[in-house]
Formats: C-alpha cells, structure tokens, sequence
C-alpha cells in the first residue's frame, strides 16, 4: 500500500486531500503545524486507522526529513496563502514558502520519493497578459505572497533540473469549498448573510476568477501525483471558466434567497498595482497529461458549500464580523 505524506494537511484543500486519499486506500502521514494545544486544524474529527496525524515544521529542515522518511510519494501543501497578511508580514512568507519549500525538496531527495507535488497558486501569473492562461504565462509578483510562490516554484524546478528530483508543481486556480477561510471572497459573503447581515462587506467586485471546487482541486491533485512521464512541468488545475466577484456575490444571495447590497470596505481592498483583475485558466495540459477535467459546475459547488456553511456547528467556528487577513 502506498503512502503518502501530506503537509499543511490541517489546513482547507489540505484536509480535504486527506479525506479523498484515504477514500482511495492510501496510507497518509499527514503534517499539521505544531503547536502546544495539540489542535490539528480541520483533521482534529477524522479518525481513521491508514491516517497517521504529525505535528511539526517546515521551516526545519531535519524535521522535515524525518517526516519523509518511508513515504513514496509527497503532497506539498504547507504555506501561508492570505494576501492581505503578507503585506504585513512578508518576512514569515519567505521563511515558510521558500524555506519550506525548499526543506520539502531536499527531504524528498534525500529519501528517494517517487514523486513530489509542490503546490503553486494561479497569483504567481498576476494579472492576465492573454486569456485563457497558460503555463508559459510571465510571473508577476504582485504582492508579497505570490512572490515567494514565484520563488518556491523556482526552487523546485531547480530540483529537478539540478538533482533529477521527480517533481510536479500544481499550480491551482481560485479553489473554494467547505472548510474555506473566511477570509476568501465566498466563504465571507456567505457567513455574512447566514449571520443574518444584508450590507454585505467586500473588497474590490470587479476582477475575475476561475473558480474551482474543491473536490475537483483535490483530484487534480491525485491525478499529478500518480499520471506517469510528468516530472518536471507545471501544470494548470483550473475550470477554463471566469466570473466576477460582483456576479458570484449575486449568485450566492440567489442560492441563499437574501435580499442584500455590497459595500465597499477599504481594509479589504489590495493596494490598486497588487489587484489580480483578471484570472481565466487553460486547463489543456492537466487534461491531456492525466485526463483530469472538472466535474462541478459553479452553481452546485456554491450549493454543497452554502450547506456546509450553514450548518450551525460549521458558522460558529467562524466570525463573520471580524475581517480575517
């Protein structure tokens, strides 16, 4: 039985990985950050005898070895992904993103993995030069934390081009689902109208996004991880279908039959030159690589979503009043 080791597995897609691994037969040794309260984030209700639950670093370097050790394969996750708390706190992003990374890499190497997805993000491309986006798109570092996943990208392929190692870099568009930090546009207009609020605070409605659910992210990523003859590229996992955040607000009220207006609220506004306006994926490469395409449509993933946060045992773990970088 293979086994697979899953950092930042506490964590939004990272949880859900776990759960779709395990429903395939998997072995998992899944990596939660340490910290003194024994708290494993989203994996704190899943009990299951394949899952071997760790908690640890990826800022170090021998930990991370240690935590390789006996796994075939290496799903790298582990990051911080807020934007808005990276203008804040660039220095943490480059020790975690880069560094990580980077003590990911040699790990693998050092263990002889046969495969390890390292995880990019559709930020790295910026806003779009040309629709649908491909993977030879410019990078363009628009913000501190696309930045470092420049970089980190970069760290990778150097792995591969120096040392052979047999990397993948996933490079995943806007995902959304249950479990999502309310930080991300859906899960805060949602919570905020569970919450019974009908002034909707939100950042700037008008750039696009390619939406993908989580479910379809995830086996995007189970396809990177098993198709054979892909080391070495970046590759796409996205819809190939964009939507404003001004119609993806209406659409969520419609699901959820609230009568609501946006404001405007500053604090959620990126500075103008750091604003991702436009981001359409292609999504050729995954599909004719591994035969992975989408299976949710944007309206049904909104659906299974808007249940999820509604639960009133999930929208208690959440403060919708509070802005969350």
């Amino acid at each position: 039985m293979e086994k697979v080791l899953v950092t930042g597995a506490d964590g939004f897609i990272g949880s859900h990985l776990v759960d779709l691994l395990l429903a395939e037969g998997y072995e998992v040794r899944a990596l939660s950050q340490y910290n003194s309260f024994n708290y494993w984030g989203w994996l704190d209700d899943v009990s299951h005898p394949r899952l071997e639950v760790v908690c640890g670093d990826v800022r170090d370097g021998d930990f991370c070895r240690h935590i390789t050790r006996g796994c075939d394969t290496v799903l790298h996750l582990a990051a911080l992904i807020a934007i808005p708390y990276s203008y804040v706190a660039p220095d943490s992003y480059v020790d975690t993103n880069i560094r990580g990374t980077l003590n990911m890499c040699q790990a693998a190497r050092d263990c002889g993995v046969r495969r390890i997805v390292v995880t990019s993000t559709s930020e790295v491309y910026g806003t779009a030069q040309y629709v649908p986006i491909d993977e030879k798109h410019p990078r363009q570092p628009q913000s501190p934390y696309s930045a470092t996943k420049i970089g980190a990208d970069a760290i990778a392929k150097s792995f591969y081009n120096a040392f052979g190692l047999p990397v993948v870099i996933a490079r995943p568009f806007n995902t959304y689902g249950p479990r999502q930090s309310a930080r991300a546009i859906i899960p805060t207009i949602i919570t905020q109208i569970a919450d019974g609020a009908r002034e909707i605070k939100v950042g700037d409605l008008t750039p696009t996004r390619d939406f993908n659910y989580v479910k379809d992210t995830c086996r995007g990523f189970l396809a990177l991880a098993t198709a054979e003859g892909i080391e070495g590229e970046e590759i796409n996992i996205c819809t190939g279908t964009e939507i404003t955040m001004a119609d993806t607000l209406q659409m969520i009220a419609r699901l959820m039959d609230a009568d609501v207006k946006w404001v405007q609220d500053e604090q959620r506004m990126r500075p103008r030159k750091s604003e991702v306006f436009r981001l359409l994926g292609d999504n050729n490469k995954i599909t004719s690589l591994t035969g992975w395409s989408p299976q949710y449509k944007l309206e049904d993933g909104l659906r299974e979503t808007i249940a999820w946060f509604t639960c009133r045992e999930n929208l208690a773990k959440y403060k919708s009043g509070i802005y969350n970088q």
